[in-house]
């Protein structure tokens, strides 16, 4: 009995041990079948929506409404100061502004052109006259630019928790 009871260990071990080596191999197929690099939350670029059809959801938010969703899209601009925020390009010249949970990452400043994927919580908000202003800073928009700003402005926001950036 002793020595059944062993086996039965055993064998419980070597079939945990496979799995969990086929669980790591799978995760890494994941992240690199398309080879992105992560930042924030480990994410999966599986299931995400594209840009036309997240500007369509954008559309349908109203002022205080929030949609959990993860979407694909081309970096338009990037702080230049410490990668910060990033915008993404929907369709049609519209843009969403990406800021990225309690500031608890970055992106790279050179990632304008590639294609993302960004999980998180899209809404739309007013942005302040200020607070246009200090984006444009943070692009290197000229002083010109930037004084023509002078109204509030309806935008397209979305606080990522994950992002995988295209190689």
């Amino acid at each position: 009995m002793k020595s059944f009871n062993i086996l039965l260990v055993f064998l419980v071990l070597l079939v945990g041990c496979k799995n969990k080596q086929k669980l790591s191999e799978e995760s890494e197929n994941v992240q690199n079948e398309k080879n992105y690099a992560s930042f924030g939350k480990l994410i999966d670029f599986k299931g995400a929506i594209g840009s036309e059809e997240m500007l369509d959801e954008f559309q349908s938010l109203k002022d205080a409404d929030t949609l959990e969703t993860k979407f694909s899209a081309t970096v338009t601009d990037v702080c230049k100061s410490k990668g910060c925020w990033m915008k993404l390009n929907l369709k049609n010249g519209e843009e969403v502004m990406v800021k990225f949970k309690d500031y608890g990452f970055f992106v790279p400043k050179d990632i304008e052109g590639r294609e993302v994927v960004v999980n998180g919580i899209a809404f739309v908000a007013n942005m302040s006259v200020d607070d246009q202003k200090h984006y444009a800073e943070d692009a290197g928009k000229s002083q010109e630019d930037i004084s023509q700003i002078k109204e509030p402005k309806k935008t397209f926001e979305f606080e990522a928790d994950g992002v995988l950036i295209g190689q």
